[in-house]
């Protein structure tokens, strides 16, 4: 295997497809609402304000927003059809479009956003249905650095949060409700054992209102004066269709923002496939296809009702982290609670009238697991000198921007404050240098065959030639034909039925050197089981009577240093790394 995944396997209780207490499900529902729904909240409230957007429309796209945002979230948990990743995922409102969303609304007006945004999602369906073939661009390393910065950006407005009190509070009320708040979440997740620490972050966020509600910062004000049901009156601002100017402008500006949003959705859809099972398995790239979809099915909806563009929020990896409840139930019932509070105005100002200091000690310990997540990313993909080093720089790169000490002369305004975001600028970073090492490998041999076994002996001519012209001896040729022989047998064994009747399905091969190493990039049509999954049970399973396919799956882990099966929609790639034998010559 590529990785030892076997340390960083999770305390998991629930897997996805369990059906733990309704109780608990309901309870971690609230949990992640509760966490959320500020952000949800405020981003278009930000938006409007700096942009000078009216009254109406804010209410309008506030009530939207919370809307969309319990949509799409249900949408990310039962996956209808190639759309979803069916886990729990929350969705809301993208701080990483605010910069550009307040320049929409200030030079063409809250309808000029919609149809920027409408536009713009239409890129991450594009993205989705074809990830495969930016596979070697968006790779795990970058999705893991975009996630470590995900933290870096987050900070500053946790920080923020904990001096943001009345002048007239207790001075000690800020550093008291967010000290407790952290200690009791921390102690309960150490310490607690079974049910008890499922609610580590109840019982913090409780015990830090509580100490608030004793030193005057827990705001009752807001409550009583919200209605118990209430729907906004008008403010849906229609389209723009005039694509002038400012449209084009601005397009591009959207179109980077929404695909960085996009990596950030791969990002968290691959970390949350990490900590939702027991035993560790492969990442199920449809499962990541399917999280961009309904990311772009959120966003096209938000271009529909003229608001800010939604994302995946990285808090529900951690609460399933802290918690080990990866149940697909808790995001449906957390979009279920979305939905009410939109409807129930008394409810959602209930939840914001919580302190801001317990928020911010509550989001701190979620943020640091966060960066732990994304570390697991990283290194789980196996790690070189080359990712290390595009993961590193592109981390200061974000932190640097992101606290303005980069150049700002240059940069602070550089498209509408575009790079100011440590996320943005940091994954873009890490694209580009990813690209340039993509750009400068030498040149792939490639070959195009049908996906049959008869194509064997033109396979074996192609693997010798290839390893002819690397400089390996004999005994390398026979390693690459017998990992060759194995994969293609592999992989005609996992065909379904109906692939078979198709005699059109056809196999690519692609094959590079690597230091001492050969990769193989078999790319075929798509499979039902994950091989490297197989491959991994394989030890545990060692005293069985091995069956004929398992006899395959062997030989191939004998003969590979790593196999690493990448399942899409449209088409399996299954990646074999075969080291040289020590005497052959480089």
């Amino acid at each position: 295997m590529s990785a030892d995944t076997s340390a960083f396997q999770s305390d998991v209780r629930y897997e996805p497809n369990d059906r733990p207490p309704r109780l608990l499900v309901a309870g971690l529902g609230l949990q992640l609402a509760i966490l959320t729904i500020s952000g949800i909240v405020l981003t278009p409230l930000i938006v409007i304000k700096a942009a000078g957007g009216s009254e109406s429309y804010m209410l309008w796209a506030i009530f939207a927003s919370v809307v969309i945002s319990g949509v799409s979230t249900i949408l990310q948990a039962v996956r209808i059809g190639r759309i979803g990743a069916g886990y729990v995922l929350l969705m809301g409102t993208s701080g990483a479009f605010i910069a550009i969303c307040i320049t929409a609304i200030a030079q063409g007006g809250p309808a000029m956003l919609a149809t920027l945004v409408i536009i713009s999602s239409l890129f991450q369906f594009a993205l989705a249905r074809r990830l495969s073939l930016l596979r070697r661009i968006i790779t795990p390393t970058v999705a893991g650095t975009v996630i470590m910065l995900i933290s870096v950006t987050v900070m500053p407005i946790i920080f923020d949060l904990l001096d943001n009190v009345q002048d007239a509070a207790h001075p000690q009320a800020a550093p008291l409700s967010a000290l407790v708040t952290v200690l009791v979440i921390t102690a309960i997740a150490i310490k607690g054992t079974g049910v008890f620490r499922l609610w580590a972050p109840v019982a913090g966020i409780v015990a830090g209102s509580i100490v608030g509600g004793f030193l005057g910062i827990y705001d009752t004000a807001g409550i009583s004066e919200s209605a118990w049901i209430g729907f906004p009156q008008g403010g849906w601002p229609g389209f723009d269709l005039s694509f002038g100017p400012t449209f084009w402008t601005l397009l591009p500006g959207f179109i980077f923002v929404t695909v960085i949003g996009a990596i950030e959705t791969i990002g968290d859809s691959v970390a949350i496939q990490r900590i939702s099972w027991r035993r560790p398995r492969a990442v199920d790239f449809r499962s990541v296809q399917g999280a961009v979809a309904a990311d772009g099915v959120g966003n096209l909806l938000s271009g529909c009702a003229g608001t800010v563009p939604n994302t995946t929020y990285s808090s529900s990896v951690s609460v399933t982290e802290l918690t080990g409840v990866g149940a697909r139930g808790v995001g449906i019932a957390t979009g279920t609670i979305f939905l009410i509070l939109a409807c129930f105005p008394k409810a959602l100002s209930v939840i914001l009238a919580i302190p801001s200091p317990v928020a911010a000690g509550y989001l701190a310990i979620l943020v640091a697991m966060l960066f732990v997540v994304g570390m697991k990313v990283v290194v789980q993909d196996g790690i070189d000198y080359r990712k290390g080093m595009i993961a590193g720089v592109s981390f200061w790169v974000g932190v640097g921007f992101q606290n303005g000490v980069i150049f700002p002369e240059y940069f602070a305004e550089f498209a509408g404050g575009l790079l100011q975001n440590g996320m943005t600028a940091g994954g873009l970073t890490a694209l580009l240098l990813t690209l340039f090492v993509e750009v400068t490998e030498p040149r792939r041999r490639r070959i195009e065959l049908p996906f049959h076994i008869t194509a064997l002996p033109k396979i074996r001519e192609f693997l010798r030639s290839f390893a002819s012209k690397s400089g390996w001896e004999e005994a390398m040729a026979d390693r690459l034909d017998i990992a060759s022989e194995e994969t293609l047998l592999t992989l005609l064994e996992q065909r379904t039925a109906s692939d078979q009747e198709e005699p059109s399905r056809r196999l690519h091969i692609i094959a590079h050197k690597e230091g001492d190493e050969a990769v193989l990039e078999f790319v075929a049509s798509a499979t039902e089981e994950n091989l490297q999954d197989q491959i991994a049970l394989l030890g545990e399973r060692a005293t069985e009577a091995p069956i004929e396919q398992e006899m395959s799956l062997r030989l191939l882990k004998h003969i590979a240093s790593s196999v690493q099966h990448q399942q899409y929609h449209d088409m399996d790639i299954l990646t074999v790394r075969v080291k040289a034998p020590v005497h052959s010559s480089d």
